[in-house]
């Protein structure tokens, strides 16, 4: 008797950005203002995540400072200092059980052995809640960090992360599963015979490998990518599990949904095997009213020159400081070369709504030209819902406004609204990130044929 399909539920990540999303969110009462190295602020939003049943928490990194705009502007960002991200997961990981812990680690700036064995390692500690946000690193101004004198072309980025990825789980496989025998009795620690050496020799990388740590309780940590240009949407299409990506209207999401997905059977891999997570950054009140209310309060603690500079990687070289603030952009230039797919999101954004200059760069404050809802739980749910079930997402990055109250809203009011239509959890399905999310567990390149569909 064939037994019926589980219902498809919704996949909820948290994305923390420190203080919140919002560019002023520092300034907000709502928020804790040194949370970027304050771990008791990381814990309470570990947990609020988990006691909203979310699968993961997230956090974007960069390996350097993240500076825009002129000094005015850079002396009023409130994300100038924050943790690592695998140092920071290590640590919520013994204070959490179920939630996933996804770091971002660059295949530019990062070396392959070292960033297997440190997220192999988080898997272990986490007994199986870690993933991999992989990213090619678009900041143009961390290269003199690495002794490097130019930042290397998108092109040349995305073809070493096809190399880096596989090379990376390459060294996830280098035991077998059952490699380590610990047998007190006979005194055989491990079997020599399940010890598998990369000797990887390609175009970017030369690893020989092996890891020096056993396959982790994931098999592989949960591989995630962040991006929507043409190079992005191939990598996410060969490799990730989960893409996160933004969008601002629910037929560009569409697109987008079945445009990666479709990418993917060149691969050997089904449209089920990538999950696509937009973002979305809502802002809750009980009332329509009282909603539009929190928003107005958010956007009141911009400072133009803050503003200005959200806007200023579209319009490069451009003096924007003389622009009259409330009127439209006097052109709306076509997408920088070298700036990813954000790009052609926030101008097609500027082009569709007329905005002033003010009104954009208050959108864009929000979440960076991610998708804002402002409006009731009631209403957030519908947008949502309506997304999920008109293939335009699997799930979602909330993105809260302001942290930790905005995280708190959203588990209080919305979670609950999203559980009574059936389209969220009521329990974890497991006690891994995968058995969450519902992917399957990768057999080793090393497998047997029989053992891989087993």
């Amino acid at each position: 008797m064939t037994q019926p399909e589980t219902p498809r539920k919704l996949r909820l990540g948290a994305f923390i950005m420190a203080t919140g999303h919002h560019v002023a969110a520092w300034r907000h009462p709502g928020s804790q203002a040194d949370s970027g190295v304050n771990i008791d602020h990381y814990i309470e939003v570990a947990q609020t995540a988990e006691r909203g049943l979310f699968d993961q928490v997230f956090v974007a990194d960069s390996p350097g400072v993240w500076h825009k705009g002129d000094r005015e502007s850079f002396s009023r960002q409130g994300r100038i200092s924050h943790f690592e991200p695998v140092t920071l997961w290590a640590a919520l990981s013994a204070v959490t059980k179920h939630i996933g812990f996804v770091a971002t680690a660059s295949t530019t700036y990062e070396d392959p052995y070292l960033l297997a064995r440190k997220f192999a390692s988080l898997d272990h500690i986490s007994k199986g809640r870690a993933a991999w946000n992989v990213v090619t690193t678009s900041a143009e101004n961390v290269h003199g960090n690495f002794g490097l004198d130019a930042h290397p072309d998108p092109a040349l980025r995305y073809e070493r992360a096809h190399e880096f990825v596989d090379v990376v789980k390459g060294l996830w496989d280098s035991f077998d599963d059952d490699a380590f025998r610990r047998d007190k009795a006979s005194g055989v620690y491990f079997d020599p015979d399940k010890l598998h050496t990369l000797n990887h020799v390609g175009k970017h990388l030369k690893v020989q490998g092996p890891l020096n740590i056993e396959r982790s309780p994931q098999g592989h940590p949960v591989i995630v990518q962040a991006g929507s240009s043409e190079d992005g949407k191939e990598l996410a299409a060969a490799t990730a599990e989960a893409i996160f990506t933004a969008w601002t209207s629910l037929a560009e999401a569409q697109a987008f949904y079945k445009d990666v997905k479709g990418r993917m059977a060149k691969y050997g891999r089904r449209p089920e095997e990538l999950l696509v997570l937009p973002g979305i950054s809502p802002v809750i009140g009980r009332t329509d009213e009282e909603a539009q209310a929190k928003w107005a309060e958010l956007q009141a603690l911009i400072h133009p020159s803050v503003g200005l500079a959200t806007l200023a990687p579209f319009w490069p070289g451009e003096d924007l400081t003389q622009w009259n603030l409330d009127a439209p952009p006097p052109y709306i230039p076509e997408p920088p070369k070298g700036i990813n797919s954000r790009a052609h999101v926030v101008l097609q954004l500027a082009r569709r709504e007329k905005y002033t200059v003010r009104q954009l760069y208050e959108y864009l404050a929000g979440a960076r030209g991610h998708w804002v809802v402002v409006g009731t739980p009631e209403t957030i749910a519908d947008r949502m819902q309506e997304w999920f079930e008109n293939g335009a997402a699997d799930g979602f990055n909330v993105m809260p406004p302001v942290l930790p109250q905005s995280l708190n809203e959203f588990v209080d009011l919305v979670v609950p609204e999203l559980q009574r239509r059936g389209l969220f959890r009521t329990a974890y399905e497991g006690r891994t990130l995968r058995e969450n999310l519902g992917l399957t567990r990768p057999a080793s390149r090393y497998a047997t044929p029989l053992a891989k569909a087993a």
